[in-house]
């Protein structure tokens, strides 16, 4: 991606309004998700912020730009805070993939009402947002540490079920992911999540791989 981006500076641009808007709102809900919710640790560290700079992380970032994917600064929460803290961190979790996916949904209207007409720059900037939204929203959902989709997890394993060991050796699954995908012919989970991806992105009104 790094590469057909340093050949068209416009796509540059609107990758990087597109990373800003996926980021800083998927950190945003989980913070206010969290205070909302009776946890207010997010609150105290600034987090209920729309400023992208308190949500960015810097390897996540560079990773969007180099592989395509990513993630923003993790959100911390005190779950002793929650009335009923499995619960609620599964929610606090869930409410950034959630976030994306209404942002793909939203940038995509007018692309669906026909207002924003394919080969025009306004639909090549909804496309990026849609597509950046989309595979964080997908990338998160992976039920592995420190993922979101591992807080969901959690909730529907037992109560006795140790989760020290999957906290302990999720990152680790996870970096073992992402370094095989790069020596996988078809991209391994890179290939996955873009496989993935491109149903959601037809029935959002894009047909087309642009990139």
């Amino acid at each position: 991606m790094l590469t057909l981006l340093s050949q068209n500076p416009i796509l540059f641009v609107f990758l990087v309004a597109a990373l800003l808007i996926a980021l800083t709102l998927h950190e945003f809900m989980h913070a206010w998700t969290a205070n909302y919710l009776g946890d207010p640790t997010a609150k105290h560290m600034g987090r209920i912020s729309l400023n992208p700079l308190v949500h960015l992380d810097m390897f996540g970032t560079l990773s969007i730009l180099f592989i395509g994917i990513g993630w923003g600064k993790p959100v911390q929460i005190n779950e002793r805070n929650f009335k009923n803290p499995r619960l609620a961190s599964a929610i606090v979790s869930l409410a950034g993939p959630a976030t994306n996916l209404a942002l793909a949904v939203i940038f995509s209207i007018p692309v669906l009402l026909g207002a924003a007409k394919p080969d025009t720059l306004i639909y090549l900037f909804f496309f990026m947002v849609v597509r950046i939204n989309v595979l964080l929203m997908i990338l998160n959902l992976i039920p592995i540490p420190p993922l979101d989709g591992s807080k969901v997890l959690y909730y529907f394993l037992p109560r006795n079920f140790d989760v020290v060991k999957l906290e302990m050796y999720g990152p680790m699954v996870l970096m073992a992911l992402i370094f095989f995908s790069f020596l996988s012919p078809g991209g391994g989970l890179f290939g996955i999540l873009f496989s993935i991806s491109q149903p959601i992105l037809n029935t959002l009104g894009f047909n087309q791989i642009l990139f």
